[in-house]
């Protein structure tokens, strides 16, 4: 049985305030010396970002959080991974934390579509046993956020919808209106927040501009939040209230323990690096490619890899050494004409792909390694064009390995997420990369040899050997 002080921060629709108030909390708690756990419900890669900006940042600015403010963001969706993955992953990532902080997605019982439940907020802090704090935008309400607040406390016995921040609070007077209609609604307000334009984050065509393209203006945002979330919540009460939390019997996600496993039981890949070896992975990064799952990482270190990390739009080489390539998603069509006038390291790329070294790609990573994106000229490891579009193509996706490739066997099921406004053509390669199989039928992606590109994001936890299976394609290090 494991003790983890946590608590899920939801809403009853999306745009109310999630991650600008767990932001906040965050940081006011990181400053306060407390080692924070962040976790985000769903597939979202750029709320993630803002947590551990929140976190760092408050930690270098006074706190004293005893993991150097250095946790990333992880995700917890139960579609990608699998419930019985929820409580395991949290463990992991909240391992020796003062207080987990988990941000919900859309409103609390907003799921997967047509699949009830599953996926989430309520799902997920069922999983957890976890308080819910539910932070209401109350801009246009009065006395009818007691309705509200019954209404979703209510709804589910099971969810324990714990507190009430009270978000785009007008006036002194509005805030006593509202207090005053939930006093008899059994549930305690922890907090109320002014409305204020300080603290918004830019968005664009796939939602909040990540951290990585606005770092200076995404710290002085955090601190402002931390000072409204100091000044408005009752941190004590909201502590107090995580660690009413149960102790959770589960046992926490070792990356180790799954890759060991997959080695000892997946088929191999084909592979010639040989158990020994340590070959260099290298992992894009920077403002282009800033979508990625931290288990990634540690799935492909506990396999015997040595990740190294590189820029497209500043490095001119791959990493030296390198035997094997990472590209994730991000947003390339942003950056097309830097990343297309960095011609050496495409040139680079490219080679890599000639000798028969495992390239992944994922969106992103799709993108650029086609002929070209919006007219740019891109890797040209894929016989396949891509450009912007008008269209939005998102959602949960069900899809098989038709084949054997460089991730999973043939047959192979997993559960994906596709999140983009770019369209490839074709779409998908002689060897796909997917049979997508629910909601829709069609092939998806490229499968070729050693490459491996598509536009679905999964998650390696998910694919037992995933892995494993490109550790054991990578070209080892000379020497």
């Amino acid at each position: 049985m494991v003790s983890v002080p946590r608590l899920v921060i939801a809403a009853p629709a999306s745009g109310s305030g999630k991650t600008t108030v767990t932001a906040g909390l965050m940081a006011a708690f990181a400053e306060r010396g407390l080692d924070v756990s962040p976790h985000k419900v769903g597939p979202d890669y750029i709320d993630p970002g803002y947590h551990a900006l929140a976190i760092s940042s408050a930690a270098s600015s006074g706190g004293r959080s005893r993991a150097g403010g250095a946790r990333p963001g992880r995700n917890l969706d139960a579609y990608l991974c699998g419930p019985e993955r929820i409580a395991p992953l949290f463990l992991h990532g909240a391992a020796g934390c003062d207080l987990a902080l988990v941000e919900g997605v859309m409103g609390l019982f907003d799921g997967a579509a047509g699949q009830g439940e599953l996926a989430s907020t309520a799902h997920v802090a069922k999983l957890l046993r976890a308080p819910v704090v539910l932070v209401v935008d109350a801009s246009s309400q009065s006395r009818s956020v007691a309705a509200l607040v019954h209404g979703f406390a209510s709804w589910d016995p099971e969810v324990r919808v714990a507190g009430v921040i009270l978000n785009k609070v007008g006036s002194d007077r509005h805030e006593a209106m509202l207090h005053e209609a939930l006093e008899g609604c059994g549930v305690p307000v922890f907090g109320a927040l002014r409305r204020t334009r300080a603290v918004r984050a830019p968005s664009r065509h796939l939602g909040l501009v990540p951290v990585a393209e606005r770092h200076a203006e995404a710290v002085d945002s955090v601190a402002a939040l931390a000072a409204r979330v100091r000044e408005g919540c009752d941190l004590d009460g909201l502590l107090a209230l995580a660690r009413s939390a149960p102790p959770l019997s589960e046992r926490a996600w070792d990356p180790e323990e799954e890759a060991h496993r997959a080695i000892r039981t997946a088929p191999a890949a084909g592979g010639r690096a040989g158990r020994a070896a340590r070959p260099v992975v290298a992992v894009a990064g920077g403002a282009a490619f800033t979508f990625s799952y931290a288990e990634h990482t540690e799935l492909l270190t506990a396999a015997g890899a040595r990740v190294v990390p590189f820029d497209p739009l500043r490095d001119e080489r791959l990493p030296e050494g390198t035997g094997g390539l990472v590209i994730g998603g991000g947003f390339p069509e942003v950056y097309a004409p830097e990343l297309s006038a960095n011609e050496p390291l495409r040139a680079a790329v490219a080679g890599l792909s000639a000798s028969g070294a495992p390239i992944a790609a994922e969106c992103a990573g799709l993108l650029y390694l086609a002929r070209s994106l919006d007219g740019e000229p891109m890797c040209g490891v894929l016989a396949a064009e891509a450009r912007m579009s008008e269209r939005l193509t998102l959602g949960y996706r069900e899809a098989v390995a038709v084949s054997d490739t460089l991730l999973a066997a043939a047959g192979t099921r997993v559960h994906g997420h596709e999140f983009h406004r770019t369209t490839i053509v074709p779409g998908a390669g002689p060897e796909p990369a997917w049979g997508l199989v629910h909601p829709e039928r069609r092939t998806e992606g490229f499968a070729q040899g050693d490459v491996h590109a598509s536009y679905l994001h999964v998650h390696w936890a998910s694919i037992p050997g995933a892995a494993a299976r490109f550790v054991d394609r990578c070209v080892p290090p000379a020497g």
